[in-house]
């Protein structure tokens, strides 16, 4: 049985990260996409390249897809993407609003071609408000949502954002792949396409999960208070750090928790530990001979001697795991039950048992560069399965694959050749 989204045809005018991951989302389950991109390549592909138009960040996230270089400034691009268009179930856009205009692949545009046309745009804050046609990248949109200052993390005294992993453009991608299916089984109800509209910025306050979360009860009075002092300490030049000693919504408020769920140093390597339920914490406790009297009734966390209580309990368990190698507490964390795991490096992944037998490693052949090992899938679907995933294509590799499949003649796809218009 072919993929679930066998069928569905999806063109991909995105760049860079978001956009991208959500047509491979796409393409992992069945679906025909059609990248669309610059005859020199989107800016992606020469971005930690190591050929003139091959890089890892562009195989990462556009496998599966065939390619398609447009240059859509030029007039007779116009021509491609009206025959282009209404084969279409699905169209995926992050250009600054006015640039897709100026592009014309716009949604009026294209949904006057195709009025079933679902058309995805993604923005870096959104279609209204003061900002909304200001470029943005994760890094700048994790400053200006508080992500930054929630890490309370800083490089030599510069505030410093989570850059191992692009969280906000990953959400975003997965984000964009889960509005798209969903208007797919709407238009199947109504027969009629439409209009979806997300952002970075969204995807970026919703990984602030309760952080962004005001209990009018509770809050109202302290984030006010908060917003005051911080725009007072602004005005007078305060420091990074001092602004975040300020602000309870961008520090781990005074509670009991880093004790139980953390990373450890034992004899030989750390281990992560994770003890997030009444019944593990005391479980751990017991296993390291230890007490805590922040899990009793009536402890005050926010009095000075908590403070140093609590700093003093986390020393003398760190002391207590340092003891025993990481194979030993593994062992006796597995027995009691209490989640906990080895600290491993990316490349022990590719060979790791568990990540091999859940299929979370794909192998393909690049048509220039040959073998490649990537993530597989994020979900099995064992009704629908679709096809193993290719690889990203080559730039331009689908060139006369797609306008022949469009019913363009050879005269008319040389001249394209010719004026620049395709590469």
């Amino acid at each position: 049985m072919p993929g679930a989204l066998d069928g569905v045809k999806v063109v991909d005018f995105t760049e860079i990260i978001a956009g991208p991951l959500a047509g491979r989302l796409l393409a992992d389950l069945g679906a025909d996409v059609i990248k669309v991109e610059p005859p020199w390549g989107e800016p992606w592909r020469l971005t930690q390249r190591f050929t003139a138009t091959e890089s890892r960040p562009f195989m990462t996230y556009n496998r599966g897809k065939r390619s398609l270089p447009i240059n859509l400034a030029k007039d007779g691009a116009a021509e491609i993407i009206k025959r282009l268009i209404p084969e279409m179930d699905i169209a995926l856009v992050n250009f600054r609003p006015d640039v897709a205009v100026k592009l014309g692949v716009d949604y009026e545009t294209l949904s006057a071609i195709n009025p079933r046309l679902i058309y995805c745009e993604l923005t870096a804050y959104g279609r209204e408000g003061p900002d909304a046609d200001r470029p943005g990248y994760d890094m700048i949109v994790q400053a200006m949502t508080g992500m930054v200052a929630s890490e309370t993390k800083t490089l030599d005294g510069v505030p410093s954002w989570v850059w191992s992993s692009p969280l906000i453009d990953t959400s975003a991608g997965i984000c964009m792949a889960w509005a798209v299916c969903a208007a797919l089984y709407a238009r199947e109800r109504t027969g009629v396409g439409q209009k979806i509209e997300t952002s970075l910025l969204a995807s970026a306050l919703s990984l602030m999960g309760a952080r962004f979360l005001n209990v009018e009860n509770l809050d109202g009075e302290t984030r006010e208070k908060a917003v005051q002092d911080l725009a007072a300490k602004r005005a007078e030049g305060a420091t990074y750090e001092e602004m975040v000693a300020l602000s309870p919504g961008s520090r781990r408020r005074e509670h009991h928790g880093n004790l139980y769920y953390r990373v450890y140093y034992t004899k030989d390597s750390p281990i992560g530990i994770g003890a997030l339920s009444d019944p593990l914490r005391r479980r751990l406790l017991e296993t390291l001979g230890l007490t805590d009297d922040g899990l009793e009734p009536g402890w005050d966390p926010t009095k000075p001697e908590s403070r140093a209580y609590r700093e003093a309990l986390e020393r003398r368990a760190e002391e207590l795991i340092a003891e025993k190698p990481s194979a030993e507490w593994l062992r006796i964390f597995e027995e009691l039950a209490i989640p906990a795991g080895p600290v491993r490096f990316i490349e022990e992944l590719f060979e790791d048992p568990q990540v091999l037998a859940n299929g979370l490693v794909t192998e393909f052949e690049h048509i220039q560069e040959g073998k490649v090992k990537m993530v597989g899938p994020m979900a099995n679907f064992l009704g629908t399965v679709p096809n193993p995933p290719e690889a990203s294509p080559a730039l331009g590799q689908h060139v006369t694959e797609i306008l022949d499949g469009l019913g363009f003649s050879k005269e008319e796809v040389d001249a394209w050749w010719n004026d620049g218009v395709i590469g």
